[in-house]
């Protein structure tokens, strides 16, 4: 199998009615282009865009609407009453490090005597470990919350009844056609669901539980003599998740983002602070955290034990933080050179294969459990075609999974089910463990799953635009208007725009693998940038379609549009 080069270039959606448009650009004192890309994204009417792009806490849903919230909070607020010992599960990656970092902090607000555990993804495994429910009772404790995790484990949740622990599971991952025993089950995906947002984060999810605990208590009259906690003081915690674990930032989840990276910016716990100082950031955005922040926080679940990143989070001074900012930093430096071994591999054994499959199943005893998740996503982009990779230990895979859009992964795993010891996840992203007598017969159900539902037309991946826009209506301001649909992320992606019949003029390579040039379209001429597009050198030439992003430069002090190519054609090449 050979990499992707086509793409396909798609309207983000029909173009509106130049009525609507006018109509809303009017209402709203905006330019007719933001207009336009409101109307595509589905915001057509001035009500809906101005809740989307001034959302404010004050419009977050109820969060009694979530399954079990009531019985949840009740069991919480007796626990604070009486004084019990209350116990933390999360999982390994951000999402779960930051959810148990909000709760940590959120309850020990509310007067809470509260400790926490993170799995150690070697010796572990994803979700509620059997061995940390045991110790939970062991210590005392009657009431443990699991976050990011919980609504598979069955087994485990068997043995914390059994065991005297009331369980509260608290996760946002599908559900499988039967629940575990627990007191109560919040989860957004759950058929008895009635939250008008479905696609929360774990960390919001835990951050909900939170704020109806906090009206329950409120409603009981507990701050009538001591100050009511501020929860806002923990969305950047739920930024942090929520952008890691590419959760949609529309609806409610851009409301808590958009509030969160605000902190996360101006201003950072000690814990943050010290993380953006040794990924070298400065101003924070969803883009930094993603490709930043996050990855060294992932990197501790991935490598070693994911538990520095909640003593990061909720350290209270820079003596706490520094020393564990580094390790983490080191540790994700690890990952990097772990991820490229495991890469260079893959893609040897999938361009080793002369069929040209439907999908990608791989499996080694010798890659690192911790990094296959990056490596499916890395291969994934350069085969457009659903990938499983799977790392063997005495017998045993753990496997970790990517897809594309148009093919539900969850769904596919369902079919496979009776080949697997277990499995669970979403649409797009999923994990399974499988004994490694069965993979052969996994990989051949898979890709019968894969062919059944992807065509050709599938397996090209698409690039969506926001329709032509001439580089003569790019200045300063008009680029500084778009700022106002930011944060970008899955749901709400960076504005990209078509540009027809452009003249490149001096094309150069910079740094071996990117392209800088100038275009020019009708009397404009903008300075332009293709990353990693290097290899294009001889067809950035003539007259050519651009897809492009346009960015202010501030360079040697002046400041100026450039426009980033994210894709290029001849004139009339298909596009």
């Amino acid at each position: 199998m050979q990499p992707v080069h086509q793409r396909r270039w798609l309207s983000r959606a029909t173009p509106p009615e130049p009525q609507m448009v006018q109509q809303l650009a009017e209402s709203l004192e905006i330019s007719t282009l933001l207009a336009t890309i409101l109307c595509r994204r589905g915001y057509p009417t001035a009500e809906e865009a101005q809740l989307f792009l001034h959302s404010v806490l004050t419009t977050l849903p109820d969060p009694y609407l979530l399954p079990d919230m009531d019985k949840a909070c009740r069991r919480l607020q007796k626990a604070l009453n009486c004084g019990e010992k209350i116990s933390i599960h999360g999982d390994y990656d951000v999402d779960g490090i930051s959810g148990c970092a909000v709760l940590v902090e959120g309850l020990r607000a509310f007067g809470g005597q509260i400790d926490y555990h993170i799995p150690l993804r070697l010796k572990d495994g994803y979700g509620l470990s059997a061995d940390a429910i045991r110790q939970v009772a062991e210590d005392g404790c009657r009431l443990m919350i699991s976050v990011d995790c919980g609504i598979s484990a069955h087994i485990e949740a068997q043995l914390a009844q059994d065991l005297g622990i009331d369980l509260i599971i608290t996760d946002h991952h599908q559900p499988g056609d039967s629940l575990p025993p627990a007191i109560a089950l919040i989860n957004p995906q759950l058929s008895a669901n009635r939250f008008p947002y479905t696609s929360l984060a774990g960390v919001g999810v835990a951050f909900m539980l939170l704020v109806a605990l906090r009206k329950r208590l409120r409603d009981a009259g507990s701050f009538q003599y001591a100050k009511e906690p501020d929860l806002r003081h923990t969305l950047d915690l739920v930024a942090l998740g929520t952008i890691s674990d590419i959760a949609p930032l529309t609806g409610v989840n851009r409301t808590l983002v958009k509030t969160g990276l605000r902190l996360l910016d101006k201003e950072s716990r000690p814990g943050v602070a010290a993380l953006k100082k040794v990924a070298g950031v400065s101003a924070v955005t969803s883009g930094s955290v993603g490709f930043q922040l996050a990855p060294r926080l992932n990197a501790a679940g991935r490598l070693e034990d994911a538990a520095l990143g909640v003593k990061l989070l909720l350290g209270e001074t820079e003596i706490d933080v520094q020393a564990v900012a580094q390790q983490l930093d080191q540790l994700n430096q690890q990952r990097q050179a772990l991820e490229k071994k495991v890469l260079a591999d893959a893609v040897s054994r999938v361009e080793r294969d002369p069929q040209d499959r439907r999908s990608i199943v791989l499996a080694s005893a010798d890659w690192h459990s911790g990094v296959i998740g990056i490596v499916a996503s890395r291969l994934v982009e350069r085969y457009h075609r659903p990938t499983f990779l799977i790392a063997l230990d005495h017998g045993v895979g753990k496997g970790s999974g990517r897809s594309i859009k148009g093919f539900d992964l969850y769904q596919a795993l369902k079919e496979c089910g009776p080949l697997l010891e277990g499995y669970g996840g979403h649409t797009m992203a999923a994990g399974l463990s499988i004994a490694e007598a069965q993979l052969e017969a996994f990989s051949q159900r898979f890709e019968e799953a894969a062919g059944a539902r992807l065509t050709d037309e599938l397996c090209t991946p698409a690039i969506e635009h926001d329709g032509e826009c001439l580089l003569s209506f790019w200045s300063i301001a008009a680029v500084e208007e778009l700022s106002v649909l930011e944060p970008y992320g899955v749901g709400n992606p960076q504005p990209l725009f078509l540009g027809r019949r452009c003249t490149v003029k001096s094309c150069s390579l910079v740094a071996e693998k990117h392209l800088k040039f100038d275009l020019e379209q009708q009397g404009t001429r903008l300075s332009a940038i293709a990353f990693g597009c290097g290899e294009r050198l001889s067809e950035c030439s003539g007259e050519v379609d651009v897809l492009y992003r346009p960015q202010i430069n501030h360079w040697r002090g002046t400041t100026k549009v450039q426009l980033q190519v994210v894709d290029f054609c001849r004139v009339g090449e298909p596009e």
